[in-house]
């Protein structure tokens, strides 16, 4: 059964407010935050995975076109994005099998200084630079232009996606503790203690979501529905347990300031990434956003998909064309 009711997919667009650097400061002041280190300070990259990315001839769903570094480099390109600039509104040509007033779009910091489209029924923003720790430089330029989003099917008529990662000892950050926010977590894999187990690979992504909520000046995270965008380009440890432990942080976050979470992924770098989700996992019943098709048609038909996760229920389905992403919508 879907998470998704009419009421709560209703309300998730209210009046906001533009939020700034100092607002979202000021709230992570005021839970007793001092952020650690990140890449935001000009750090280099994280290293490629480690995990084997798919091979173009691989059998089963197509590489992940992601949201979305199918027609622009990929999260762990060494290509600077362009500085925030206003986004110009241009309504694109209509994707071949689909109009585009039944088709959402997803955006984000490869669409910086590029037009984007006049129609859509809904908006699905990146918060991130195209690495887990950093901060898309158009992000509210491009929220302005997603609040234009039309509505018409069961999505929220606005959306975030954040990008996910287990860099492990080899980012710029990793935790020693169960502490963070100013407060201690519950942690479901036990007390982290600066290992690279599951008991700090869950208090890594706890970190990242709370950073996504408070730290990337989003107004009113409560209110709206996250997309873990889970990808082999980002870095991913070999244990899987591991993996899928920072992403049951995340969810666990987001849960707790009251948001609603979706997971993006392919079911081929899925597996490779996280594998099997039992009942127990927070991942367990969330929707799946799935990557792959290349046709409006083919994404209709993808919504017949298994799901990411076997509680969960494929919600939406993604194309690209034209050098935008599409993403139609399955309930």
């Amino acid at each position: 059964m879907s998470i998704f009711s009419s009421g709560v997919l209703g309300n998730k667009r209210p009046t906001r407010q533009k939020a700034t650097a100092l607002l979202s400061f000021v709230v992570a002041t005021a839970v007793g935050f001092v952020p650690g280190p990140r890449l935001d300070d000009g750090s280099p990259p994280a290293p490629q995975s480690s995990v084997t990315r798919p091979s173009p001839s691989s059998t089963g769903p197509s590489p992940i076109a992601g949201p979305s570094p199918a027609a622009t480099p990929g999260p762990t390109s060494s290509v600077s994005a362009p500085p925030p600039a206003p986004t110009t509104q241009a309504k694109p040509s209509a994707p071949p099998g689909g109009s585009t007033t039944l088709l959402g779009n997803d955006v984000s910091w490869p669409q910086c200084n590029t037009a984007l489209p006049e129609i859509t029924a809904f908006a699905i923003v990146g918060v991130n630079n195209g690495l887990a720790n950093t901060t898309n430089p158009c992000l509210h330029e491009q929220l302005e232009w997603a609040e234009t989003a039309l509505g018409g099917t069961a999505q929220p008529s606005v959306a975030l996606y954040v990008n996910t990662a287990n860099p492990g000892h080899a980012g710029s950050w990793w935790p020693n503790s169960n502490d963070y926010g100013g407060k201690s977590v519950t942690n479901p894999h036990g007390t982290c203690t600066g290992a690279e187990d599951a008991a700090c690979a869950y208090m890594y992504g706890y970190a990242k979501a709370f950073d996504d909520a408070y730290l990337r000046t989003v107004a009113d995270p409560e209110d709206y529905l996250w997309w873990l965008d889970v990808e082999t380009e980002n870095t991913w440890s070999g244990d899987k347990n591991a993996n899928r432990a920072v992403l049951e942080g995340m969810t666990d976050f987001f849960h707790s300031i009251g948001a609603d979470v979706g997971i993006y992924s392919a079911s081929l770098q899925w597996w490779q990434i996280v594998g099997a989700v039992s009942e127990g996992s927070s991942l367990y019943s969330l929707p799946s956003w799935l990557a792959g098709a290349h046709t409006a048609e083919g994404a209709k038909i993808n919504c017949s998909l298994p799901p990411l996760t076997s509680g969960g229920q494929v919600t939406l389905t993604q194309f690209v064309s034209k050098g935008f992403d599409y993403n139609h919508s399955c309930i």
